[in-house]
């Protein structure tokens, strides 16, 4: 956004605008077909601010959602109840613990220490 915001549209790879302007106006489809639809069809449609998530935070925070929607899946057909009290609290702290270990991390990545836990994905 810095670079846009500096140097304009001329850094963008070509059709880069039109593929924006036609994502945008998918997503604003897609969201108009959800609250059209039945709430019991309408919670099956994906939602575009969802999918927009990983570009913006990076695939390590995806991957940790994914992995949190399959538990509440999980959980909300083994104990729905609980689930149903429990979800909120639980994600809000997950969330908060992510949070807390950005301030360690950055630390460390200023001094160019690489953290003793870490992921690395590799090509095949």
């Amino acid at each position: 956004m810095a670079i846009l915001r500096v140097e304009g549209f001329s850094p963008l790879p070509d059709h880069c605008l039109q593929l924006c302007y036609g994502f945008f106006s998918f997503a604003i489809c897609i969201n108009l077909v959800k609250d059209m639809l039945p709430k019991k069809t309408g919670k099956w449609m994906p939602l575009p601010m969802a999918m927009g998530v990983p570009f913006l935070v990076g695939s390590y925070f995806t991957i940790s959602m994914c992995i949190g929607t399959v538990i509440v899946f999980d959980w909300e057909k083994l104990k729905p109840r609980k689930a149903e009290l429990m979800v909120p609290t639980v994600a809000s702290g997950l969330i908060c613990g992510e949070g807390l270990w950005i301030l360690p991390y950055a630390i460390l990545a200023l001094a160019k220490i690489k953290p003793p836990i870490y992921m690395t994905f590799l090509d095949s």
